[in-house]
């Protein structure tokens, strides 16, 4: 599948488990159906952990908010997450009024989203170790 001109949907993998999703230009349904495809081949890849970096998005209608909204129930029914990077100030205060800021992070840049799921995996087996030892 194509996306029209100016508009894209890039995949970087950073773990095994783990991927940025860079998206450019409006999300609306066009690019939303895109978006929609890269979000599902991901997680049939394994990955559990999703950063959807946005500071190419300078809008966002309810067909992107859907995407997002889905992936976020997604990623909750596998033990994973949904991390948002760089919105707009248009983006932001359509997460911020729908609720979707308060059900995943958002982070500033995309390399902030990164450190700190990075961070959080690294911390994840020690945690694990410790609930086992615990029993």
């Amino acid at each position: 599948m194509s996306e029209p001109a100016g508009l894209g949907v890039e995949v970087a993998v950073i773990s095994s488990d783990a991927a940025i999703i860079t998206v450019s230009g409006e999300l609306d349904a066009d690019i939303g159906l895109v978006l929609q495809h890269q979000l599902a081949g991901q997680v049939v890849h394994g990955r559990r952990h999703l950063v959807l970096d946005l500071a190419n998005v300078p809008f966002m209608d309810s067909s992107g908010l859907r995407v997002i909204v889905r992936t976020v129930n997604e990623m909750r029914n596998v033990d994973g997450s949904v991390s948002l990077a760089a919105p707009s100030e248009v983006v932001r205060r359509v997460l911020d009024l729908t609720g979707v800021g308060m059900t995943c992070r958002i982070f500033d840049t995309a390399d902030a989203a990164c450190e700190a799921l990075l961070g959080r995996q690294d911390e994840e087996p020690d945690r694990v170790a410790r609930d086992t030892a615990d029993r």
